[in-house]
């Protein structure tokens, strides 16, 4: 790291250029310590009051299990499984899809959007197995469950009316939605815990801001590396006494 003019940052070096070392910046974040744990401290504490605002987000969840069903066992594919895992990853698209947010929505007549209630929803396989988790977010307990298991029947429904054949696929809630016991946001520890970093960098950028647009001189020797020229002498620093002499008027 180097600058190019003469700042309070301690440096050394030639023909202008200063490099700093180690010391060097252990110095300025000692004497600038004060503004680091100052601003660290500020977006911490704004941190967790807007974490406090916020109002609480509960989650529920249903496990949906992917089959086929053959009516001749005998001539099932040694890898059947794969497949049923591979047709898993096509059904997560189809509970992720606005056909089954409007079905849901109109069920339980919910006021919003399939594009906010689908914002709500997420829906992933569950490592590479033939189970979907279903998952959603809604400022009422009762409502994120009523939502989750409703969105499980539907899928179930629409896909025995889409494949009502031979080898028909089969989507099973599994595992139906339970009242959430707690939100899931917002956490204020985390919100603590990202504020108190992102102070420690900020306030450590600003305090070497600060650091370089000071131009002050705090020793001899520093000034005899930025100048150039020797110091012939040092004015000590005093303090006047203000208190009154005794006896005095």
């Amino acid at each position: 790291m180097s600058i190019e003019r003469s700042s309070g940052l301690p440096a050394a070096g030639v023909e202008g250029e200063y490099v700093l070392s180690f010391g060097d910046l252990f110095q300025v974040v000692r004497r600038r310590l004060w503004i680091i744990l100052l601003v660290a401290l500020v977006l911490t504490v704004a941190a967790v009051g807007w974490s406090l605002m916020q109002p609480p987000t509960y989650e529920a969840s249903i496990k949906i299990l992917i089959g086929q069903e053959r009516q001749n066992r005998s001539d099932v594919p040694r890898d059947d499984v794969m497949s049923l895992q591979n047709l898993t990853r096509t059904m997560v698209n189809a509970v992720n899809s606005r056909p089954i947010a409007e079905a849901v929505i109109d069920r339980l007549n919910l006021q919003m959007d399939p594009g906010d209630f689908l914002s709500n929803l997420s829906v992933e396989q569950i490592n590479e197995t033939q189970f979907i988790e279903v998952r959603y977010e809604d400022y009422s307990p009762e409502q994120a469950q009523q939502v989750a298991n409703t969105t499980g029947d539907v899928f179930s429904e629409q896909v025995s009316e889409v494949s009502a054949t031979a080898s028909a696929v089969t989507a099973t809630v599994w595992e139906r939605a339970v009242m959430p016991d707690g939100p899931v946001s917002p956490d204020p520890l985390r919100n603590a815990f990202i504020g108190l970093v992102l102070g420690l960098i900020l306030g450590t950028g600003l305090a070497f801001l600060l650091e370089f647009l000071d131009d002050s001189w705090r020793s001899p020797e520093e000034a005899e590396r930025v100048s150039g020229v020797p110091t012939f002498g040092v004015i000590p620093e005093f303090r006047a006494l203000t208190g009154k002499k005794k006896g005095g008027s």
